[in-house]
């Protein structure tokens, strides 16, 4: 089970905390205040007021004990960066995610010690941009994707042995075979950095790949167990 600590602005903790899959992990929302933490709760999340800016609340949360994902929904840029400071100096391995109002405050986060920055203006102006140049793409995903409350994002690494090795994404077909969509690769020997499913060239899968895949949690599940054994041909 994977625990994961949301801190930040009610509304987009809920936006996020909602999305998580309930039987894999372990939410925690940390509420500046009450009216904060029991707003979240009334929507039955796990809730707990947390001064953010005290290690030894943070230590008492699980940051740096067993918290695995750290999300810094703040609305100042300068909390985020407080946050990421202070959780990094905690947990070197942490995973943490936040969001940047300015940015300029990219930079900072990153120096701090944040794992991955978003940014809600750039998503909101790229879907904008979707809505107005690729409407009938833009409604598929909106029926199809947003409105299914089921799916999860997860990343499945390749084992020495399995049937994907030598495979090319193209003829995966997962979205056919395991109701899953494929969403990128990430090559493990050049890094981290993820190739998209679409619009990058094609990729040869290796033993130590990790597939970035979306889809309902059972299947992503079945799809896992099934990586050592015969292709669903």
């Amino acid at each position: 089970m994977k625990k994961i600590a949301v801190f930040g602005d009610p509304r987009m903790a809920l936006e996020a905390l909602s999305r998580f899959d309930k039987e894999s992990c372990v939410m925690t929302y940390a509420a500046q205040n009450r009216h904060d933490a029991e707003l979240v709760a009334a929507q039955g999340f796990a809730s707990e007021v947390i001064d953010f800016r005290d290690d030894g609340e943070l230590h008492a949360l699980g940051v740096g004990v067993d918290i695995d994902y750290l999300f810094c929904l703040f609305v100042a840029d300068s909390d985020n960066v407080f946050l990421t400071l202070s959780a990094r100096a905690l947990d070197k391995n942490l995973n943490i995610i936040a969001t940047v109002d300015d940015p300029d405050s990219a930079e900072k986060l990153l120096a701090a010690g944040a794992s991955k920055i978003i940014d809600p203006y750039e998503i909101s102006g790229r879907k904008t941009y979707e809505i107005l140049t690729k409407p009938e793409i833009t409604h598929i995903l909106d029926q199809s994707v947003h409105r299914r409350h089921n799916l999860n994002i997860a990343e499945i690494e390749i084992p020495t042995g399995s049937w994907l090795e030598s495979r090319k994404t193209t003829a995966l077909k997962l979205n056919e075979r395991h109701n899953l969509i494929l969403l990128g690769v990430v090559d493990k020997e050049t890094g981290n950095q993820l190739h998209f499913a679409v619009g990058d060239k094609e990729h040869i899968l290796n033993a130590g790949d990790v597939l970035v895949v979306m889809g309902p949690a059972r299947e992503i599940k079945a799809f896992n167990e099934a990586l050592s054994g015969s292709p669903a041909d």
